[in-house]
């Protein structure tokens, strides 16, 4: 279904380079982008200090700001970038935290209702842009950007999220169109280059919304009609 605004997912682990493909795509298009709350969330620190105690407060404070931000963006009638979707929220990390026994299974079924109540005033994007990495290599990012409350955060916990991306890639995929990018194999710093690979991309899903994409004038839309959501960039 074609929309007069087009929604873009990105998605991915912890690490992933989300937020760096998010604020480039941003600067290429124009499209009004929504970072994961990560400086200004008031429960990240006390949650990898002890996550069987805060991670349903975690999890509910995600879940509430990205319902907010996306329900707003689709009112808006703006095109907009997601810096990680509200069903990764649910069917990664809630899910994930529930299987290791850090949400008990009454707070996941309370939060998963919200979730699916939720659902019903929002629609999925347009195209998740899922980005895939070897939790060795999420690990190494992590530590290399620093951040004191993700100091604790363990080899074993990233396997354990990739596993449920895994999972939830097949689901994802009946959902809408989805595609991948091996992000250790490209870097977006040092080959700036994808980024516009990239734009491309999403030019090729919809061709309605990129008559005005910034700096993209004069590049014509591929076929509006092909399915690619099984390739990799």
């Amino acid at each position: 279904m074609k929309h007069k605004s087009f929604f873009l997912g990105i998605a991915g682990n912890i690490g992933a380079g989300k937020t760096c493909l998010t604020r480039e795509l941003n600067k290429r298009t124009g499209w009004q982008a929504y970072y994961e709350p990560v400086i200004d969330n008031p429960y990240l620190d006390d949650f990898y200090k002890d996550m069987k105690r805060w991670s349903f407060h975690l999890q509910i404070f995600f879940l509430s700001k990205r319902f907010q931000a996306q329900k707003k963006m689709l009112e808006s009638g703006v095109s907009f970038i997601q810096d990680r979707t509200i069903y990764e929220d649910a069917e990664v990390f809630a899910k994930t935290l529930n299987r290791l026994g850090h949400m008990g299974d009454r707070d996941y079924a309370n939060y998963k209702a919200l979730f699916d109540t939720m659902l019903e005033f929002i629609r999925p994007p347009d195209l998740i842009i899922y980005l895939r990495a070897e939790p060795e290599s999420l690990l190494e990012r992590i530590k290399h950007r620093g951040r004191e409350s993700e100091k604790s955060i363990t080899l074993d916990y990233l396997k354990t999220l990739d596993e449920a991306y895994e999972e939830w890639l097949q689901r994802a995929r009946g959902m809408t169109k989805l595609e991948e990018v091996d992000t250790d194999a490209v870097n977006f710093v040092e080959h700036s280059h994808r980024i516009d690979e990239i734009v491309e991309l999403v030019k090729s899903h919809n061709c309605e919304p990129y008559a005005t994409l910034a700096g993209c004038e004069n590049v014509p839309c591929t076929s509006c009609g092909e399915d690619s959501r099984h390739s990799k960039a």
